[in-house]
C-alpha cells in the first residue's frame, strides 16, 4: 500500500482471473477457452487488413467499429444502433455498471455468479444485494420480483454453475421490473441455451451481452458486444467516449466481423463442444461425481468422497489445471472446461486413478 493510493484503490478487492501457467505439455481446463481454432476467415481478414507491409497499423481504427456492428446486427436480426462493442465483454460490462446500474437503489445479482460483478460494484461505488441461488443452484425468478432495485444482472447460463434459466423465467423478471435495467450476460449461451435477444423487441429495459471469447474461439482478440434498445446503447457509447474512443484495434474489428459472418464454422464448433461436454459428464458420473446440468462449455462437479482442493492439486501434479473456488456453498466443486476429446480423456483417466 502506498500513501499515493486513492481511497477507491485502497478499498478494492480486485478480480482474480483464471491462472495462465507457462508450463509445457499443460492440459488447461480452467478458463473456459474453446478447444477449437477460430474460423479460417478470421485469419484471412486479419491478413487482408495488414496488407503486404502493415502500413495500415499507423492509422487509428474506426472508433465506431461500424464493420463489426453491422456484422453483429445481421447475425442477430437487429439494427446497428442496437449494438455496442467493446474490448471483451468485461469492458462492456464495466461500462454497463457505470452507465446503467449506478443508481440510488442497490442492484441485484446471484450470490454464486461471475465474480467480477462485486468488483465492478466496488470500483464504481454501486450498492448491491446478492440473491441466494436455490438449493439446486438455480436462479428463482420470483426472488427478483417485487424487490426495489437499481438494476438486475446475471449470467445465463450462470457461471460457475452452468445452469440455464429459461426465456419465460427471464421474461417474468423483465415484466416485474419495468423501471430497472435487466442485464443478461450470455457469455456461454451458444453451448446449449436460447438467447434473450429476441425479447429486446418487447422490453426496452433488457440488455444482452455476448463475448467472442468462448463460442467464436477469440479469447485472444478481446471482443465483446451488447444488444439492447438504442437508448441503452447510447448510454454505453457516452461512457465509452468519455473513457477510450478506440477500444478495438483494426485487426480485432475485421477478425471479429469475419467470425460473426462464418455461421457454419461457429455451429460446428459449438456442436462439437456440446457433444464432448455430454460425454465428459457421463464419464464423470461413472466415476462417482455429482455433476450439475450445464448449458455452457464447462461443467461444475463434486465428488462426495474426495475434497475438491485435493483433487485439483492431484490433477495439477499431472499437468492438468481445473478451477477451484474457495467460496461458501461451492468450495467442494470443480469447474472444468470442456476441452478437446483427447484432453477430456486425459482428465478422466487421471481422475480414475486419483479416485480409485
Amino acid at each position: 500500500m502506498s500513501r499515493f493510493w486513492s481511497r477507491v484503490v485502497r478499498d478494492l478487492t480486485p478480480y482474480v482471473p483464471g491462472e495462465q501457467p507457462k508450463l509445457a505439455n499443460l492440459i488447461k481446463l480452467n478458463t473456459n477457452e474453446n478447444p477449437y481454432p477460430p474460423s479460417p476467415k478470421v485469419l484471412a481478414a486479419i491478413q487482408a487488413e495488414l496488407g503486404d507491409d502493415a502500413a495500415r497499423l499507423r492509422l487509428y481504427p474506426d472508433p465506431n467499429a461500424d464493420l463489426l456492428k453491422n456484422a453483429v446486427a445481421k447475425a442477430h436480426g437487429v439494427t446497428p444502433p442496437q449494438v455496442f462493442v467493446g474490448n471483451g465483454s468485461d469492458e462492456v460490462l464495466a461500462h454497463v455498471f457505470m452507465a446503467l446500474l449506478k443508481h440510488d437503489a442497490p442492484i441485484l445479482f446471484p450470490d454464486i455468479t461471475y465474480s467480477f460483478y462485486p468488483v465492478y460494484c466496488g470500483l464504481y461505488r454501486v450498492d448491491y444485494r446478492s440473491v441466494p441461488l436455490t438449493d439446486d443452484f438455480s436462479i428463482d425468478p420470483a426472488d427478483y420480483c417485487g424487490r426495489p432495485n437499481g438494476g438486475i444482472i446475471f449470467p445465463n447460463p450462470n457461471a460457475p454453475t452452468g445452469r440455464l434459466l429459461a426465456l419465460d423465467a427471464i421474461e417474468k423478471i423483465l415484466q416485474a421490473n419495468p423501471d430497472s435495467v435487466a442485464v443478461v450476460d450470455e457469455a456461454y449461451v451458444d453451448f446449449g441455451g436460447a438467447t434473450a435477444i429476441p425479447l429486446i423487441a418487447r422490453y426496452d429495459n433488457l440488455l444482452v451481452i455476448h463475448t467472442l471469447s468462448k463460442s467464436r474461439s477469440l479469447a485472444g482478440l478481446r471482443v465483446g458486444f451488447a444488444i439492447g434498445h438504442p437508448a441503452l446503447i447510447e448510454a454505453l457509447e457516452r461512457v465509452k467516449n468519455s473513457f477510450n474512443s478506440y477500444p478495438l484495434d483494426r485487426l480485432a474489428i475485421v477478425g471479429a466481423a469475419a467470425a460473426m459472418e462464418d455461421e457454419v464454422h461457429f455451429r460446428q464448433c459449438c456442436q462439437a463442444v456440446i457433444a464432448t461436454r455430454d460425454a465428459l459428464t457421463a464419464e464423470l458420473q461413472t466415476l462417482g461425481f455429482d455433476v450439475l446440468p450445464s448449458a455452457a462449455n464447462f461443467i461444475f462437479a463434486r465428488h462426495p468422497q474426495h475434497d475438491a482442493a485435493q483433487l485439483a492439486l492431484a490433477l495439477r501434479e499431472q499437468s492438468i489445471i481445473v478451477r477451484h473456488f474457495k467460496l461458501p456453498r461451492i468450495e467442494q466443486f470443480l469447474r472444468i472446461t470442456v476441452g478437446s476429446e483427447a484432453e477430456c480423456k486425459a482428465l478422466t483417466d487421471a481422475l480414475r486413478g486419483i479416485t480409485a
